[in-house]
């Protein structure tokens, strides 16, 4: 048997990224070739993958990334098995660098796109590999959305303390010069944060699914059941102009301010800077 030396360990760990255990019998195996080493150590990982494939992967971390000039915007979620792993030094690590390769893919991307991406000669599913041979939980790219404005409008992302929660939202602006606003991005930054607290199904009733507001009908007509059904009618249509209200991102109530809805609060701010916005979308993602 080839003898494997602390150096020999050390250095594998260090390219690595495994456990010293792993290293010295990745080394043992391939009689001490550094790169026969690092193939084994990347076939583990393939192996765990492969019997963990069936795993249910619901906790892990949201990350978003924004272009200099703010025009181009990635919301994405890295998953795992466990919230333990969630909050490990390697699981975090390769959740930033998913940001990147999600920044990097073309702008029809999806979540396949993002693991066949290569930066510096590294796939994005050799990253996810390398992780799970160190976690041992499956781990995936989960949700993932890209924003692109033209000239006249601005991108906000919003992600909470724990991770876990964030959301990416786009501004239309009426001209270019608004996208410099500091009160407008103030606000815009504000809404991204209520719609991260406030989960709206949409942005307006437009948006809302029709199967989910029959449902909402069906389930008001039953509670007044009984009733004439011309009153039925008229409750049914108040409690559904209060669940558009609760639910429709441009109807709710701001949270930093409940005398204004969110629609206003963004006119309002561009009014101030002698134009006009409207939030154009928003896609919010959750974990845990």
């Amino acid at each position: 048997m080839t003898d494997i030396s602390a150096s020999m360990v050390a250095n594998l760990r260090k390219i690595s990224g495994q456990g010293m255990m792993d290293c010295k019998k990745a080394l043992q195996d391939a009689e001490g070739d550094l790169d026969k080493a690092m193939e084994i150590l990347r076939k583990k990982g393939l192996a765990t993958l492969a019997k963990r494939a069936a795993r249910e992967t619901s906790e892990g971390i949201v990350v978003g990334k924004l272009s200099d000039d703010g025009k181009v915007g990635i919301l994405a979620t890295m998953c795992c098995e466990t919230d333990f792993v969630a909050k490990s030094d390697d699981f975090i690590a390769a959740a930033d660098l998913l940001a990147d390769y999600a920044f990097a893919c073309p702008l029809d991307s999806n979540a396949k796109n993002i693991l066949e991406t290569e930066i510096d000669g590294k796939t994005f599913n050799d990253v996810i590999t390398e992780t799970v041979s160190k976690t041992g939980e499956k781990t995936e790219v989960g949700d993932f959305e890209r924003f692109k404005v033209d000239s006249s409008g601005m991108i906000n992302i919003y992600i909470h303390f724990n991770k876990k929660v964030g959301t990416m939202v786009e501004i239309e602006t009426s001209e270019e010069s608004l996208n410099t606003s500091d009160s407008l991005r103030q606000a815009a930054n504000d809404i991204a944060m209520h719609i991260t607290a406030t989960k709206p199904l949409a942005l307006d009733k437009g948006g809302i699914d029709a199967e989910t507001i029959e449902r909402e009908k069906a389930i008001y007509a039953e509670q007044v059941k009984g009733k004439p059904d011309n009153i039925i009618e008229k409750i049914v249509e108040g409690k559904m102009k209060k669940f558009y209200a609760e639910n429709c991102l441009l109807q709710q109530p701001f949270v930093k301010d409940d005398s204004k809805t969110v629609e206003q609060v963004i006119s309002e701010a561009a009014k101030q800077n002698g134009g006009e916005a409207k939030i154009k979308r928003f896609v919010r993602y959750e974990l845990g």
